[in-house]
């Protein structure tokens, strides 16, 4: 038998026998191609939006640019990669056979495996940068800075492309003449023996390595911050003030502020797990169907079992952004005011010219624990100095200046 591709692109299985052909080209049964496509284009196209929307937030909205939103805007890039080169693809395959061609097999198989591998970097990173900003608060300060953050996700994604160039090498299309037409297929050129190895490979550095870290590291991040009190810098006057008194610090309730930074340290954390923990669940069926796969003959290649992997890794890249709108307050004010922003430009709203000046003094009691946080605060826990910032507004070309106290 022939090799048998369970790529990302989804092709129908090849099951021809040497040079033998079939009498009649094989074809998906009515049910499965109704059910493939309204879920696909179901699962695709709120990910595509969604993902989108993220990009658009984080990179217009100058307090949504914190080393975390960094990295989980190439989450979205690579989640858009996967949704539109392994999703839409299956389509046109689920109905009729590979009408991409040879160029197409390439770019698109090289894409899928880019966008995965990229997703898997992207939570590693972020998982690494929560663990430092929590577990080591005061180096954070100089660690994990906006900057540094867009210096790794280059590196990420230089290396991923650099990577993934070897599947130019082991993809192809092949063409099988059946007595009502000709099947094409883009599957391996290279036998079973030689790609199983690269897929361990894939399986171990962008799945088992990055959930093994993400356990480790979440679990340190939960005794800190949910075991033990946030440390705070030395500088911290209420601190100060109480150890002049000669009163513990421990047994005085912290201050207002401070029990907001760390709710929304919480909250972050919070949902990036949930994150991590969906890349796991989803992923775990294709994954453990590769592997199954590599030691059977013939594989396992349920039409409906396949269906069910391949739903759970599109699912999986267009998920995120629910749950960044469901758990992060942030996010889900951005999205508001993108989805407003737009209908205001639909509506040619009216527009002023005429600067306005506003002296705005901060009341945290008014304000909610996610909004008057600022960069340096949402990533340490602590107030940032304070600063005249001048902000733009997006949706009208009014330019809005705020001195904020």
């Amino acid at each position: 038998m022939e090799n048998q591709t369970l790529g990302l692109g989804w092709s129908t299985m090849n099951t021809t026998m040497g040079n033998e052909t079939l009498e009649t080209m094989p074809q998906n049964a009515l049910e499965v191609q109704v059910v493939t496509i309204f879920l696909v284009l179901l699962i695709c196209g709120i990910g595509i939006a969604g993902n989108i929307m993220v990009v658009m937030v984080v990179l217009r909205t100058k307090h949504m640019m914190t080393p975390t939103n960094c990295y989980l805007v190439s989450l979205a890039i690579a989640d858009l990669i996967v949704l539109l080169a392994a999703g839409l693809p299956n389509i046109s395959e689920v109905v009729a056979s590979w009408v991409y061609g040879y160029a197409g097999c390439l770019c698109i198989t090289y894409l899928q495996y880019l966008g995965i591998n990229i997703s898997a970097c992207s939570i590693t990173a972020f998982t690494i940068e929560r663990y430092i900003a929590i577990c080591h608060s005061i180096k954070a300060q100089f660690i994990c800075t906006v900057s540094r953050a867009k210096k790794i996700i280059a590196f990420v994604w230089m290396f991923t492309c650099v990577y993934c160039v070897m599947w130019f090498f082991l993809v192809d299309t092949k063409e099988v003449t059946f007595s009502d037409g000709v099947q094409v297929n883009c599957g391996y050129r290279v036998s079973r023996n030689l790609y199983t190895p690269i897929y361990f490979l894939d399986f171990t550095i962008f799945y088992v390595i990055p959930l093994v870290l993400a356990t480790v590291l979440y679990g340190l991040i939960a005794r800190i911050l949910f075991m033990n009190p946030l440390p705070t810098t030395p500088q911290d006057p209420d601190r100060m003030s109480y150890k002049h008194q000669g009163k513990p610090y421990n047994s005085i309730k912290l201050p207002s502020k401070g029990n907001k930074s760390t709710n929304s340290r919480k909250q972050v954390t919070k949902m990036l797990a949930v994150v991590v923990i969906l890349f796991a669940l989803l992923w775990m069926p294709y994954r453990t169907l590769v592997v199954v796969n590599s030691f059977m003959d013939p594989p396992y290649l349920n039409v409906w079992f396949l269906l069910f992997c391949r739903l759970c890794v599109y699912l999986n890249s267009a998920i995120n952004p629910i749950i960044y709108n469901v758990m992060s307050q942030k996010f889900r004010a951005a999205f508001k005011k993108l989805c407003k922003c737009e209908q205001k430009r639909t509506d040619k709203a009216a527009k002023y010219n005429v600067p306005v000046y506003y002296s705005v003094m901060k009341d945290s009691s008014h304000e909610s624990p996610d909004h008057d946080l600022t960069e340096q605060e949402d990533l340490n826990g602590f107030p940032g100095p304070s600063k005249k910032v001048n902000f733009t507004d997006k949706c009208i070309d009014t330019r809005t200046t705020y001195s904020v106290a």
